[in-house]
């Protein structure tokens, strides 16, 4: 326990001076979190002041703390990578100088620059280990370099979280159900699971009906359940799930999953409440985007996304002017990870692109003392982004048995064309891939419950052929990986052993 103790002091000193973290320090708090469980059952009261777990912090201290880290990122950015070099210089910006006051005056860096130049952005002073890409569902893949530290320091966090917010145990077996090409993620959940002495198991994104087989088949393991306990997927690949589950003979009963954990795309209500249905398991979600790893945000109980504000800096701002969003506006999020938890990709107020909404009011949650939002609204890609946001047409269509899931969908110009309607949110009309037509009652149930839930559209049609719908946006469940298993028959499955 000493040993622990050294660890926390070294790794508290290592945040209030912005210096280097130890990732042992960190591996060696997560190796006593899993002691613990091993010898009581259960994580100690203290756990609370573990890293990432966001407890409450003075508000004195938490401005000295976020001044002293935006200056330590900003001189780090400016002396070591070409992009931060050129713009402090240009500016003529000490970025020694800066506070949050004054963090404005550092330019907003769109996600085109760092797709366009990553290696402009990656430190002189690091030791680039391990190239992650994004998936690029929203465009051209956006590569990120992280150093040997950095991922050994995003391991050990994603090992007390998973402890900690997952209730990972080691009688149970993990199933990551995302692409396999998603490198961070999968190296993170694998080390994370079983450094904790759970199981873990590589699904990918195959055939729906594959991998409901797999979740579904007796495991025989001894000292764990009886079957996959946790899945970790998409939200788009879980709709492929759901939809498979639904309308091809399973049941809750057929799975041992106990928590689905959903990330990467915009969660409906409908859709969390389908997949609990369907496949018996608590669904939780969270955010996090491989370009500001640690930083994320956490749902509260009253329906808040909070953000973290030990490993880097939020804003929400305007998508085109980066003014502030006010309170009850929609603005994208802006994230600014701090050194020392990152130190090869560096970024300065990174535009994800991501939408969310500010509360009108402050919040009075369980977590009232972190920044808040909305859950993530969609992506931005113009007014009509903010005016017909996606989650607001995922919550319109996913809750409807007769539109097939993933829901195929998409925004196009109204009777003045897309000239007229492209980049205003008047002229709008929602296309939607349904199973059959004539759907006449369907069609009335979307459209009053569009204009009930104050949807910017003119219009509502529906197509049957996929073929007639103008382009719509790729989705992660579109991954596909190719297997050479084949799904067991229904008649097999119902003869097979739970």
């Amino acid at each position: 326990m000493f040993g622990t103790a050294l660890s926390q002091l070294r790794y508290g000193m290592a945040i209030l001076r912005n210096r280097r973290i130890r990732p042992q320090d960190l591996e060696r708090i997560a190796r006593d979190l899993i002691a613990t469980l091993a010898e009581f059952g259960e994580p100690g009261a203290d756990s609370a002041l573990l890293p990432g777990q966001a407890g409450a912090v003075d508000p004195a201290v938490r401005r000295t703390v976020t001044e002293r880290s935006l200056r330590a990122t900003a001189v780090a950015a400016a002396r070591h990578t070409a992009h931060y070099r050129r713009t402090f210089d240009v500016l003529g910006l000490d970025p020694g100088t800066l506070t949050p006051e004054t963090w404005d005056r550092v330019p907003v860096t769109p996600k085109e620059a760092l797709r366009g130049l990553p290696a402009a952005f990656v430190s002189a002073a690091s030791t680039p280990a391990l190239m992650a890409l994004t998936t690029g569902t929203s465009g051209t893949p956006t590569a990120v370099w992280f150093s040997r530290d950095e991922v050994e320091i995003s391991v050990a966090m994603s090992t007390v979280s998973a402890v900690l917010g997952l209730g990972l145990r080691p009688r149970h077996t993990m199933a990551y159900a995302g692409c396999s090409r998603a490198t961070l993620p999968l190296l993170n959940v694998e080390e994370s699971v079983t450094r904790i002495g759970a199981s873990f198991v590589q699904i990918g994104t195959v055939d729906p009906a594959v991998a409901l087989d797999r979740l579904a088949t007796p495991l025989g393991l001894p000292g764990k359940a009886p079957q996959i306990t946790h899945l970790t997927v998409s939200a788009s690949y879980l709709s492929a799930l759901v939809e498979e589950a639904e309308r091809n003979g399973w049941h809750a009963s057929d799975f041992g999953l106990e928590s689905i954990g959903v990330g990467g795309e915009v969660l409906s209500d409908p859709l969390r409440e389908r997949a609990a249905a369907a496949l018996g398991a608590r669904i939780t979600t969270a955010y996090m985007m491989t370009e500001s790893i640690p930083s994320g945000g956490t749902p509260c109980t009253e329906g808040h996304l909070h953000h973290t504000t030990e490993f880097g800096h939020l804003e929400i701002l305007d998508p085109v002017t980066h003014e502030p969003t006010p309170p009850g506006s929609v603005g994208v999020i802006v994230q600014t990870p701090y050194v020392p938890y990152r130190d090869c990709t560096l970024l300065l107020r990174y535009a994800t692109g991501d939408l969310v909404g500010r509360p009108e009011k402050e919040p009075t949650c369980e977590l009232a003392h972190l920044p808040a939002t909305s859950p993530v609204l969609g992506r931005w890609s113009g007014p009509r982004s903010i005016a017909v946001p996606t989650r607001s047409v995922l919550n319109l269509l996913e809750s409807e048995p007769d539109v097939p899931l993933p829901a195929r969908y998409a925004l196009a110009g109204g009777p003045g064309g897309d000239h007229a309607g492209a980049d205003s949110p008047g002229g709008t009309v929602l296309h939607v891939l349904v199973r059959r037509l004539p759907a006449a009652a369907l069609l009335g149930r979307l459209e009053e419950r569009a204009t009930a839930a104050g949807l910017a559209l003119d219009g509502i049609v529906l197509h049957e052929d996929p073929a007639t719908l103008p382009p719509t946006g790729p989705v992660r469940a579109d991954l596909r990986e190719h297997t050479f298993e084949s799904p067991r028959p229904a008649a097999v499955r119902v003869a097979s052993p739970a």
